[in-house]
């Protein structure tokens, strides 16, 4: 079961946030998102749990768990949504550019 973690608290590392989940049963993975640019966190995570009553365990019990002073919003994590076509170019056509050779 993949679990959504918001609302963490930005001192949460992957260690903590594994440890605040092994409570209720075994953690496959624990991640707190960072930022790309600066490295630090961006205030939610992922947690992995093989067994699905542990994984429900822990999001009713830690679902407005406050933990440093933050009420953690926990749920079922949905499959990532796709991020729409692809194929770019906001409707400006394709490349060109360039000095072309006359035959």
């Amino acid at each position: 079961m993949n679990i959504y973690v918001g609302n963490l608290p930005y001192s949460m590392d992957d260690f903590s946030l594994r440890a605040l989940f092994e409570q209720y049963g075994e953690v496959k993975s624990a991640n707190v998102i960072l930022d790309r640019e600066t490295g630090r966190s961006r205030g939610f995570g992922f947690v992995e749990m093989d067994d699905n009553a542990a994984g429900n365990t822990a999001i009713e019990a830690l679902n407005g768990h406050a933990v440093d002073g933050r009420d953690l919003k926990v749920n079922e994590a949905r499959p990532r949504e796709s991020r729409g076509g692809g194929g770019g170019g906001r409707g400006f056509g394709g490349g060109g550019g360039g000095r072309r050779e006359r035959w």
